[in-house]
């Protein structure tokens, strides 16, 4: 068995670059999934207060055993407000951006240059989250109205607008699609996260359960859900101080006769003294 101290050891962070660039604070980074991979330069984008969004890439540099980041975009001019969510499609073609002027735009990436395709309009006031679909055919976007809007992508980079989800009672923090399945899971002020699926008959989506204080779940906001690989464990981030791990061992889109498939597995706490705003399982 390893011990604490070696344990400790593996696990240390060492800082590789600063990247430096946004003007205001940096609200949100994303990778994209097709980078990275056989010796294409990988790449991520980063989202700001200063209403821009930045694409970083990374490159070998000569004579150094750690590659150089350096912005290759700065995408700038379309939204009017903070940026506070980006997310890269699946096939890492696509990226789309919510901001606080209630739009989500997309973006297309053509050979390296950044085009913005389309602005979804329809909430309220901020959108605050973004998310695809594993299937890449499914964007869901969160905001301060308290809603879960639900976007199909059409031929011709087209966005249509199939649902509007409307059951969390204070505003919608983040948005998180299911890694496998068309499963969307919503995180709110309201305490609770909410999963929702497709209904029987296929033309809307409904509720299939909600994680709340009454199944021993968070207390106070919940910030952000995050999937392990598989999808049979979720964990959870609150204002509560608290991480906690949702397990299910079926479907996740199938009701049961309690209310749903989603278990409290266990809560993590004593080792954040704040708030804790973003959790993410590894791959």
């Amino acid at each position: 068995m390893q011990s604490e101290n070696n344990l400790d050891e593996s696990l240390q962070l060492r800082e590789v670059q600063e990247l430096q660039g946004h003007t205001d604070t940096v609200w949100a980074v994303a990778w994209n999934p097709v980078t990275g991979i056989g010796g294409a330069p990988s790449m991520l984008a980063s989202c700001s207060g200063d209403k821009t969004v930045r694409i970083w890439e990374n490159t070998p540099t000569p004579n150094t055993t750690s590659p150089s980041w350096a912005c290759k975009a700065v995408l700038e001019e379309t939204h009017t407000r903070t940026v506070r969510s980006c997310a890269w499609s699946p096939n890492g073609k696509l990226l789309a951006t919510a901001s606080f002027d209630a739009t989500t735009a997309i973006w297309e990436n053509v050979g390296g240059d950044f085009e913005c395709i389309a602005s979804l309009e329809g909430h309220e006031n901020e959108v605050k989250s973004v998310s695809w679909s594993a299937s890449g055919m499914l964007l869901a976007t969160c905001g301060r109205d308290k809603s879960v809007w639900i976007w199909e992508v059409q031929p011709g980079n087209e966005f249509e607008c199939v649902s509007v989800l409307q059951g969390h009672t204070q505003d919608v923090k983040m948005v998180q699609w299911h890694p496998n399945l068309d499963i969307l899971v919503s995180a709110s002020y309201d305490n609770s996260i909410k999963v929702w699926a497709e209904d029987g008959d296929g033309d809307d989506w409904a509720c299939m359960q909600t994680l709340g204080n009454s199944v021993s779940g968070h207390t106070s906001t919940v910030w952000s859900v995050s999937f392990n690989s598989s999808g049979d464990r979720m964990v959870s981030c609150s204002d509560d101080l608290t991480l906690m791990v949702w397990d299910t061992s079926i479907n996740p889109a199938e009701r049961s006769g309690n209310g749903g498939p989603w278990k409290h597995l266990c809560t993590i706490s004593g080792y954040h003294d704040r708030t804790i705003f973003s959790v993410h399982w590894s791959s």
